[in-house]
Formats: C-alpha cells, structure tokens, sequence
C-alpha cells in the first residue's frame, strides 16, 4: 500500500511539474524570440540620444534601423496597441529626420521608446 501510494505521489508530482513546464512554454518562447523588441528598444535609445545633439541624419538612421526590428516583432505581438504605436511614431520619427527636425523626430523617437518598453 506504501508503494501504491508513493506511485501515485510520484506521478502527482511529474504531471505537476510537466503542466507548469508546458504552461512556461509560450512565455519562455515569447521571451526567445523579440530579440527584435530589445534591439528596437536600443535603436530607438541611439535615435533619442542623437536627436538631443541635433543629430537629425544619425537620428534617421537608428529610427530606421528600429522599425525594421518593430515589424519584425509585430507578428508576436498582434493585437497590441504598444506595438502599433511604435511603429507609427517611428515613422514619424524617420519622416522627421529625413527633413532635417532633429526636435521633432527626437519627441517622435521618444514616443516610439516608451510603447516599445510597455512591451513584455
């Protein structure tokens, strides 16, 4: 009866921790793959940073070089409006750039860090 019991314990315990592994999946997995959203969020950081020195040409590129990691990301993150809004404000933020409003793209850029660090 001990042994009975202690098989049926053991099980317990094996179904326990499989069904915690298999719920920690999607979040391991989700974690994984947006190495897009912290290069997007490093990107954006440089645009900023560049944007405040009135870098506008340097701001356009790193603004650039985030949104490609964004709508690379976009696909793991449907239906989020944090992703959306990125994307926009990264737009906005290159469209800026390219006419030479290194204030106007840094705000731009700005925006577009704070939606990608609501991003989890």
């Amino acid at each position: 009866m001990a042994k009975a019991q202690g098989l049926k314990t053991g099980l317990f315990v094996t179904i326990f921790f499989i069904a915690i592994g298999v719920g920690l999946l999607p979040a391991i997995a989700m974690a994984a793959e947006n190495k897009h959203v912290s290069e997007a969020r490093t990107e954006a950081k440089e645009a900023v940073q560049h944007g405040k020195q009135g870098h506008a040409d340097v701001l356009g590129k790193h603004a650039e070089k985030a949104l490609k990691h964004v709508q690379m990301a976009e696909k793991d993150f449907k239906g989020n409006p944090h992703i959306q809004e990125a994307m926009k404000s990264l737009e906005d933020a290159v469209l800026e750039a390219k006419q030479g409003h290194a204030e106007k793209g840094t705000e731009a850029a700005e925006q577009a860090a704070m939606h990608l660090a609501e991003l989890k």
